[in-house]
């Protein structure tokens, strides 16, 4: 399986590098992030301040991560809400279908979830008779498109207005139009019904406020908030490091999420849910579920190190700062959360022998983590999660062999001497001719090492 999904990585990433219109949407798409965040940061007089709050908001989070979910379950029962909790992807998907079936449920709308692409919602749904529809506009295209999640923030990124076009002339049987308020006004007549006739209505959440009990969804569409209202039953599934000590902690959250995820001072709608509509309110739904997954978080937790990668809000900063995404596009990674964040909690949530791969598709230059508004160190964890790989065993014997001839020659002075450059060169090039010398010229060595060239002009 490992053999197979690093092999499938390299093919989908030789190719992808390759593909001008890929590089030309993508680069266009991130020149407006950047520019959208520059003009974002001019909110914060000490943006290194904030950071550091953020981050220590969510180091507390994490260090007392069981403490405050209890809280927030007895504070979300308190107002009638029912909470579920999920080990694994196969847990959290047969209690959903207990609920579908208990609601002979057929029609459900979702917002944009991360969670849910994890333990691949739709498609379990889809296989019990469920239509799952998406709303959120980025979302529902790669859903019409048969596509994963391009990217944590921005689903659809890869695609252009004439992609986006032909797709709804071909799927939709609409006239064609490249026109963004056409396209958008097409999608939200399709979807209005949608919502007043679903069974059901599935959130993500940004955050869980433990001493509240609520679900914080913040998004710029209002298909979140039409989701929460209409549908008879609500269900939230949320991973559980996402809980938040206090609705405070939020003035700080929200702001720099929005920042560095679309360049906004603050998202359009920030909405918070504590639990089905009470008897005093007017709308929202009659039942309300939270499904609180783990599915490899704990994992991670019991890393005193690794634990800091729980922090994540994602913001999708350090995928836009990444020359290796920008480079092989989002959809190589073959899972849900791509980019440097994916590369380092995927194979803890995965299993690190399929996919310890992804740690090692980075340059290290730190770009990930220099933008990281919690400051996750990440590239620290990528080093640590490839010395896990080889500590576990998972590494070729090919490449083993490869670091043993190197670590002996490199200790062993006379074999750096061997053979004079001329020879050295010929063995680098064949040896590296199918990976490093597939796209690049060939590697020429000096003709005397730096020893040789020392003793001569010592005499």
């Amino acid at each position: 399986m490992s053999i197979l999904a690093s092999e499938k990585f390299q093919l989908d990433a030789d190719t992808k590098v390759f593909d001008l219109k890929h590089r030309q949407t993508i680069k266009f798409n991130m020149a407006k992030y950047e520019a959208a965040v520059e003009s974002g940061l001019t909110q914060y007089t000490d943006h290194a301040a904030a950071r550091d709050r953020a981050s220590d908001k969510k180091n507390e989070a994490v260090q007392h991560l069981g403490t405050y979910l209890q809280e927030f379950e007895t504070k979300f029962k308190a107002r009638g809400g029912k909470v579920i909790w999920a080990r694994d992807k196969e847990e959290a998907l047969a209690e959903i279908l207990k609920i579908f079936l208990q609601k002979q449920a057929k029609l459900v709308v979702k917002s944009k979830s991360m969670t849910s692409e994890e333990i691949e919602l739709n498609e379990f749904l889809e296989h019990h008779g469920v239509e799952p529809v998406e709303t959120d506009l980025g979302e529902w295209i790669v859903q019409m498109a048969g596509q994963r999640p391009y990217h944590i923030v921005t689903p659809a990124m890869h695609m252009n207005r004439h992609d986006i076009s032909a797709l709804f002339v071909d799927k939709l049987k609409v006239a064609p139009t490249e026109d963004p308020q056409e396209l958008t006004m097409i999608a939200r007549r399709l979807l209005r019904e949608k919502y007043t006739t679903a069974d059901i209505g599935i959130t993500g959440g940004n955050f869980l406020v433990a001493d509240t009990g609520a679900v914080a969804v913040t998004e710029n569409e209002g298909n979140a908030r039409l989701t929460m209202t209409f549908p008879k039953t609500l269900i939230s599934i949320v991973g559980i490091e996402k809980v938040l000590p206090k609705l405070q902690d939020l003035e700080t959250m929200w702001p720099i999420l929005a920042t560095h995820g679309t360049g906004q001072h603050v998202t359009v709608y920030n909405t918070l849910m504590g639990g089905p509509r009470q008897a005093d309110e007017t709308d929202g739904p009659e039942e309300m579920y939270v499904v609180l997954l783990d599915n490899g978080r704990t994992t991670l937790l019991a890393d005193p190190v690794k634990r800091q990668a729980l922090k994540c809000i994602r913001c999708g900063a350090c995928l836009n700062a990444c020359p290796v995404y920008k480079n092989i596009g989002g959809h190589t990674y073959e899972t849900t959360y791509s980019g440097p964040i994916g590369s380092i909690i995927s194979p803890h949530y995965l299993g690190m022998k399929e996919f310890k791969h992804l740690s090692y598709a980075s340059s290290l230059c730190g770009a990930c983590t220099s933008v990281c508004p919690v400051r996750i160190d990440i590239a620290e964890i990528l080093l640590l999660n490839r010395k896990q790989s080889v500590d576990e065993g998972y590494v070729k014997p090919i490449e083993q062999l490869g670091f043993k001839i190197w670590k002996f020659a490199m200790k062993h002075r006379i074999m750096l001497n061997l053979g004079g450059g001329k020879l050295k060169t010929i063995g680098v090039n064949l040896l590296f001719k199918g990976s490093w010398g597939k796209h690049r010229g060939d590697i020429e060595l000096a003709p005397k090492s730096f020893n040789t060239l020392w003793k001569e002009r010592r005499g």
